[in-house]
């Protein structure tokens, strides 16, 4: 199957070519035409499938088929949950809609808003957006979402996992009735689910693989080793197999500060990235991983989700994550676009429970290999280490989301919001 035969236009047809794509991946076969169709659409798609393609391309053909207002209200809504992510996608959305008269616009908290505004005023087609720069605009009387006809919400199962249930419930409430929705995510949890079934009418379900695997091109593999020799250990891997472009995730933000300042004092080039590290120090990390000036970016699971990485060789958890689920999102950071990659796990006993886990959500033993002199002692505790050192578990109650920015009043239809009620997204 070719792009030309899902029924896209000739400019849309022109930009997907300049980027040198000629056969759509499986999501985009099966998710552009009951998207094109105005369907709402329920897809299960991990992280390198080509799903965000998978959106803005039916996105941009339905818009730019429509009635052209002076005005330019926002006429398509794309929430995802990191700042990162949602840059990400609006530069999908300005590729592929080189050829069109089509305005997007990106907005998302810890940058001034300013700019972002003057945008606004401008006239957007398409917004994509966190929910609490969203909700703050939308309080100020600086946008609103009443003519919009698309919502999409991307990375669902993450917005759940980073609290952001009651602001998507409130964006809801603003909303025409009547629109097209679609959901995309890489796991489709009961709380997925139970979101689909108070949005989507009547949706197709569409899946780029079976729920909750890992892609095939990635090799997994998981080294044993004693809690206090990672560090060391990591640092061998690297330097000995002389790898370049390594993604690692630790499971906090002073975790990976600690891992990245013993990289850089081994010689490794590295920057961390993670919920305290300001918005301009994130980009600048990501810069100087993508054009090779750094070697290693170690990174949270928050901070890592929406990085468009081309051609990834390796992931490295340095941690196992206590959610399996993530293990999915992390690992399928590599192994993109047909290309091959490695994920390699850190293991220690006070993991096994978290070993276990990611085991049979993947339905599959992942293959252990030993390296002499990292071995852990045999006798060591297998007792999971304890919650406050990881993110909380997928079957507590959620954490109430936080946005960005100070507070609002709360005469808005959104409703009063709480001074400590935030997040920077």
């Amino acid at each position: 199957m070719s792009f030309n035969s899902l029924g896209l236009s000739d400019a849309l047809l022109k930009a997907v070519s300049k980027k040198g794509y000629t056969i759509p991946s499986p999501i985009q076969q099966k998710a552009i035409p009951p998207i094109l169709e105005g369907k709402d659409v329920l897809a299960s798609a991990q992280t390198g499938t080509g799903k965000t393609a998978g959106f803005t391309l039916p996105i941009l053909q339905t818009l730019s088929q429509g009635k052209h207002l002076s005005h330019r209200p926002i006429r398509a809504l794309i929430l995802t949950p990191t700042r990162e992510l949602a840059a990400q996608i609006l530069a999908n959305i300005k590729e592929y809609g080189e050829f069109l008269d089509i305005r997007s616009a990106v907005i998302f908290g810890g940058v001034n808003q300013k700019p972002q505004v003057a945008q606004l005023r401008q006239g957007v087609d398409i917004l994509v957006a966190t929910p609490g720069r969203l909700i703050d605009l939308q309080n100020q009387g600086l946008l609103t979402l009443s003519k919009v006809e698309i919502l999409v919400l991307d990375e669902a199962d993450r917005m759940l996992d980073m609290g952001f249930l009651r602001d998507i419930e409130r964006i809801l409430k603003v909303l025409p009735a009547k629109r097209q929705n679609l959901m995309f995510s890489a796991t489709f949890s009961k709380d997925i689910k139970k979101l689909a079934m108070g949005i989507l009418h009547k949706p197709v379900q569409v899946e780029a693989t079976p729920e909750n695997t890992t892609v095939d091109a990635i090799t997994q593999k998981v080294y044993p080793v004693a809690k206090e020799k990672k560090t060391e250990l990591i640092i061998k891997l690297i330097t000995e197999g002389n790898w370049q472009q390594i993604l690692v995730f630790t499971r906090t933000k002073q975790g990976a500060n600690k891992l990245c300042e013993a990289m850089i004092s081994a010689g490794i080039k590295a920057a961390a990235i993670h919920g305290n590290k300001g918005q301009g120090a994130r980009t600048k990390a990501l810069a100087g991983f993508k054009n090779g000036s750094l070697t290693a970016l170690v990174a949270t699971d928050i901070a890592a989700r929406g990085l468009d990485i081309p051609l990834l060789p390796h992931v490295i958890n340095f941690e196992l994550p206590n959610i399996p689920e993530d293990y999915v999102h992390r690992i399928g950071r590599t192994g993109r676009a047909g290309a091959n990659g490695e994920a390699i796990s850190l293991f220690s006993p006070d993991e096994t429970t978290f070993l276990r886990d990611i085991e049979k959500l993947i339905g599959m033993k992942l293959p252990i290999e030993n390296i002499a002199g990292f071995e852990p002692d045999p006798k060591a505790s297998t007792q999971p280490i304890k919650q406050g050192q990881g993110r909380q578990q997928r079957n507590s109650t959620p954490r109430q989301p936080k946005t960005d920015n100070s507070n609002r009043s709360s005469n808005n239809s959104f409703g009063p919001r709480r001074t400590n009620d935030r997040r920077s997204n």
